[in-house]
């Protein structure tokens, strides 16, 4: 077959040695050679998410929050870590209202919530590691020491976010050296950052939660009439939580539980699974379809149930029956698109952001997310540190008879969310990016992989669509899905925005697989992102 006859843009990367797939190659790099140097899957994961967060600032990086999933091979033991971060004790839908604010705040001091990646990246390491902590931070002090040259799209992120950069007058004189944003190839260095993260290396997680970044975060909190105070920061601490599952026609499919929107994934596949779309020519307007009407009624759900399970009764085991999903697969119209789909009623059963995904020699996978939410999170940055802090509490609602409801010590309602799926000896930790993308894209990729066949980088590579709200028809597909299949989606009454043929706007992604018969490894990274899957180098010298 010729390369220009298959529809991929890539092949997959193809090695016994461990693989680490990101958005940006220098971090790629940097976890391959933690790899080398004997590392974890988890040491690497942590090493490149660090160099993410000086390579590719808007999307990611100590001000931002982390969860993922391991698999370790040798047990066959999934675990999972939360490390999303609380509101402060000060900030309540009642201070907002005394402030004359009707509305949650999508950027500043009071859509802050305090930031989970650092303590997460050391519960991880604790359990998981093998290398010195301090090691894992040198190749991302190297980068904001020494400097790195800006790649295309995380250029394109950067100029996007300029009027945002401005209205921070000590975050401007970092990230918009000369009064502009850096061109592509051009050096950019953060010192700033290099020192916070030499701080980090040194004392661990300490030296973020009560340290000199504690400082200086509550004093930036301060500056900016924020509600922080020393204890919100000190006492917040990262969950080790159980993947939550569902079985698609044999596999194994895996996403955390609440309060992120993985459960919308396993959802959709739920309903998904009620239909012959095995049988429907991949990129068919009836399998669109089926899939966009099963984003609809997931989403529906995502939106009305799903918040921090420690203040709400999420009904998770509801939302996963398979009783459930058929009496929401039942509403669904083969000739018709639904505009106006309503949230079910389940049963309460008891029972920008950076992706990244690494598998080692051993078999082992992180599925890895982490994220300041917006460009450049709140735009609040943190003086003398050399990083911004996220705006994930602008996902919070202002009613309080809703379960997302804003309240002190508690978690939003996250959008981003590391995926895993398993048959047989396959194993493949993934994740797609993109805020309310991320749950929808994850069912169209485990669709590819399982009634498409697709390998993993055709699955990751495939035409997508993605809705990014609530309500309505209209629906964002690539321009890659051909004109007829277009056209009878419009039949149907999909309102179709057509974007580029690999656009940002359905997310990149990145994936790792392990085939524990062969002990071969495999990956996979999107073309819609900077990045490449770089494999471990082999000890031939």
């Amino acid at each position: 077959m010729y390369a220009q006859d298959r529809s991929q843009a890539r092949s997959m990367v193809i090695s016994r040695q461990g693989i680490v797939a990101t958005s940006q190659t220098l971090a790629s790099q940097a976890g391959a050679q933690v790899l080398a140097r004997g590392g974890s899957a988890v040491d690497a994961a942590i090493a490149a998410n660090a160099v993410m967060g000086v390579v590719e600032p808007m999307s990611n990086g100590m001000g931002g929050d982390l969860f993922a999933i391991v698999w370790d091979a040798k047990t066959g033991t999934l675990t999972g870590i939360n490390a999303s971060g609380w509101a402060p004790k000060g900030l309540s839908i009642g201070h907002l209202r005394e402030k004359g604010v009707n509305r949650m705040p999508q950027a500043g001091i009071d859509s802050v919530t305090v930031p989970g990646c650092v303590d997460g990246w050391e519960k991880l390491h604790r359990r998981f590691g093998r290398l010195p902590w301090a090691d894992l931070f040198r190749p991302a002090v190297w980068f904001a020491s020494n400097g790195f040259p800006v790649t295309e799209l995380i250029h394109e992120g950067w100029a996007g976010s300029v009027k945002k950069l401005g209205e921070d007058e000590a975050g401007a004189s970092v990230y918009l050296p000369n009064g502009r944003e850096p061109a592509t190839g051009e050096l950019f260095r953060n010192p700033q950052l290099a020192g916070a993260l030499q701080m980090v290396a040194r004392e661990g997680a300490a030296a973020f939660y009560r340290g000199a970044i504690a400082k200086a975060l509550l004093a930036r909190s301060d500056k900016a009439g924020g509600t922080m105070k020393p204890e919100d920061v000190s006492e917040f601490s990262a969950e080790w939580v159980t993947p939550i599952c569902i079985t698609y026609r044999g596999w194994n499919v895996y996403e955390l539980p609440p309060n992120g929107q993985g459960i919308a994934t396993l959802e959709m596949l739920n309903v998904m699974e009620w239909f012959a779309i095995p049988l429907l020519p991949p990129m068919s307007a009836a399998a669109f379809h089926i899939k966009m009407e099963a984003q609809k009624l997931a989403y529906q759900d995502l939106r009305r149930f799903v918040a921090d399970p420690r203040f709400a009764n999420v009904p998770v085991q509801g939302l996963l029956s398979k009783e459930y999903a058929t009496g929401r697969a039942l509403l669904i119209d083969a000739g018709r698109a639904q505009c106006d789909a309503k949230p079910g009623d389940p049963p309460n059963i008891t029972g920008d952001t950076i992706y990244l995904s690494v598998v080692d020699r051993d078999g082992n996978i992180v599925s890895l997310i982490q994220s300041l939410y917006n460009g450049f999170g709140s735009g609040v940055f943190v003086d003398g540190m050399g990083f911004h802090l996220q705006n994930r509490g602008g996902l919070f609602e202002l009613d309080p008879s809703h379960p997302n409801a804003l309240a002190p010590r508690k978690r939003p309602f996250h959008t981003i969310i590391p995926g895993f799926m398993e048959k047989g000896p396959v194993h493949i930790g993934f994740g797609i990016m993109g805020g309310l993308n991320q749950a929808q894209a994850h069912a169209q990729f485990v669709s590819n992989v399982v009634d498409h066949g697709m390998n993993i980088q055709a699955a990751l590579e495939a035409p997508r669509f993605t809705k990014m709200n609530f309500t309505g028809c209209d629906v964002v597909v690539e321009a890659r899905v051909t004109a007829a299949v277009r056209e009878e989606l419009k039949a149907k009454g999909h309102k179709l925005r057509v974007v580029g043929d690999y656009s940002g706007a359905v997310g990149g992604g990145q994936v790792a697989m392990h085939d524990s018969v062969s002990g071969v490894n495999y990956g996979a990274s999107s073309p819609r992102k900077d990045g490449a899957a770089v494999p471990e180098a082999a000890p031939y010298f």
